[in-house]
């Protein structure tokens, strides 16, 4: 019987186990090194099929790439204006969004002493404070800013991770005894992965569209930040969308009221529902061989190691993670723990393909 039918052992499970603490220690004290990194990854796994196929239309490998890199920064140009002019726009109407904010908690307030309620004892007035409250969205966003100045950083590592990326199949040739298997599994990797992002990314800059016509429509200010916020958090499985949706719903409830902010979330409730419940599991077919708990608890697990790039990056980081524990036999059943059940199953019974014998 081979070493894939015997259970762990206790002491293999307690080595992994440590292995796994200092592995995860690490990488949140160095949170400030690899958050930009992964970043620049990320955008360099999105940006390598154009290049490809740039390259495969006889288009010089420079050519490619300045084309690339030109489409990357006038992306993040256009997002860094659109952040840095809400921000002071933003900055320039918080007086106004606090007295607005006065305004209705003292109606709550009034109400709550119309129905015999005592105020005193509840103190209402502590909690919602409303210079408090536009200070912890002006921090928010001084934060997002924050994220920004690392653009020049993660724009020079994803052209050099660009420039390597012709030339790494030659170098796991190199590396690896078999190098068909290895290369064939990486292949998979890769293009579930670019499979994955191109798919989330078509859905999400649907939903920022959407999102963002629907709340010029009502109203709300900063309509296009708001899209954009809806765009970035649709790679965030499970509760993304909720995350988007709460920014612009306070901000209706400051700016036009309880009433249009009812409508403001039924109207990112149906846009979710739509393209996020029956679009996207259409497109996305039998999906990427995770389990619903695992994607629900990678989120939760990478957000704290990371912060809210983890967040955003927590299924591809955990698709590679479970890949690279397939590769071995002693970590093989850490993947299939965190595969799905039609996965798991498939796993169960091989099928092998009858070889041919040639005819003399």
């Amino acid at each position: 019987m081979g070493k894939t039918d015997q259970p762990p052992n206790a002491a293999r499970v307690l080595l992994i186990i440590a292995a796994f603490v200092v592995v995860v220690a690490g990488m949140h004290a160095a949170q400030a090194i690899i958050v930009p990194f992964l970043l620049a990854a990320f955008i360099s796994v999105i940006s390598s099929p154009p290049l490809f196929w740039l390259k495969e239309r006889k288009v010089p490998t420079w050519i490619a790439l300045l084309i690339v890199i030109f489409v990357i920064l006038f992306f993040l140009l256009l997002i860094g204006a659109l952040v840095a002019s809400s921000i002071n726009d933003f900055s320039t109407k918080l007086p106004l969004y606090e007295a607005r904010l006065e305004e209705q908690t003292d109606a709550v307030l009034n109400w709550l002493v119309g129905i015999h309620v005592d105020v005193d004892r509840l103190e209402l007035d502590k909690i919602f404070n409303a210079a408090a409250v536009m200070q912890f969205v002006a921090m928010l966003l001084n934060q997002l800013v924050g994220m920004l100045t690392n653009g020049l950083l993660i724009l020079l590592t994803v052209i050099f991770m660009l420039l390597e990326a012709s030339s790494i199949p030659t170098k796991l040739q190199a590396i690896f005894r078999k190098p068909e298997a290895s290369l064939n599994r990486i292949k998979y990797f890769i293009s579930t992965v670019n499979r994955y992002m191109a798919l989330k990314t078509v859905i999400g800059l649907s939903t920022g569209v959407c999102v963002a016509i629907f709340l010029t429509i009502m109203g709300v200010d900063y309509a296009l930040l708001w899209g954009l916020l809806a765009f970035a958090f649709n790679y965030i499985p499970n509760i993304g969308s909720i995350m988007a949706a709460v920014p612009p719903v306070l901000l209706t409830i400051i700016q036009l009221g309880l009433g249009q902010a009812v409508g403001v979330a039924i109207g990112y409730l149906v846009i979710g529902t739509v393209l996020g419940n029956i679009v996207e599991p259409r497109l996305m077919g039998r999906g990427l061989g995770l389990s619903t708990l695992v994607v629900f608890l990678s989120l939760i697990f990478w957000g704290w190691i990371l912060g809210p790039v983890g967040m955003l990056l927590s299924v591809p980081l955990t698709m590679t993670v479970k890949i690279a524990l397939e590769s071995s036999e002693d970590t093989r059943w850490i993947a299939i723990l965190l595969g799905s059940e039609e996965a798991s199953e498939a796993k169960l019974v091989p099928v092998k393909k009858p070889r041919r014998k040639r005819r003399t």
